[in-house]
């Protein structure tokens, strides 16, 4: 019996080698562009454009956040993808003319203070439906800056990226 598994031991290597590694560049250049766009209904909600986004393990994509309309902090929007973010390699982030290089790193949201647009470029890693959540600031509704999560007192929109 010991023999038969160290006979085996070559095979279970190859095996583990084969399906651990990837099958390419998983930022192979150029990326493919998602533009996602968050407005102001008239009502004070968010809009967002698409609510639903489909994207493939191991390719390489960059999301292109947009808003248009915001006025000052107050009206802003939040954006959380926490899911989506556990389960990708990130890559970038741009702000304007800013590009901060992340190689894995992570964060937790965005928040849209003033007409403009943010960029996220990352590589999913993990299949599954992960939610992204657009709300109000949380200082706009009397939470803690920076505080996480959907703000229920608040109007917000649930978006969700499905990967396959």
């Amino acid at each position: 019996m010991r023999r038969k598994f160290f006979l085996m031991l070559p095979w279970l290597a190859y095996l583990s080698f084969a399906y651990g590694e990837s099958a390419g560049n998983l930022a192979q250049y150029p990326p493919t562009g998602i533009d996602v766009t968050i407005t102001t209904e008239t009502n004070g909600a968010p809009k967002l454009e698409p609510m639903e986004i489909a994207l493939f393990t191991g390719q390489y994509y960059r999301l292109n956040i947009h808003c248009p309309d915001v006025k000052d902090d107050l009206s802003g929007w939040r954006i959380e993808m926490p899911g989506l973010l556990r389960n990708a390699h990130l890559r970038l982030v741009t702000v304007g003319d800013i590009e901060v290089h992340l190689q894995g790193l992570s964060f937790h949201a965005i928040e849209c203070d003033e007409t403009g647009s943010a960029h996220v470029s990352l590589v999913p890693i993990k299949p599954g439906s992960y939610e992204l959540y657009v709300g109000n600031v949380p200082s706009a509704i009397g939470r803690p800056i920076g505080e996480a999560g959907i703000q229920r007192k608040g109007k917000f929109v649930l978006g969700r990226f499905e990967v396959q």
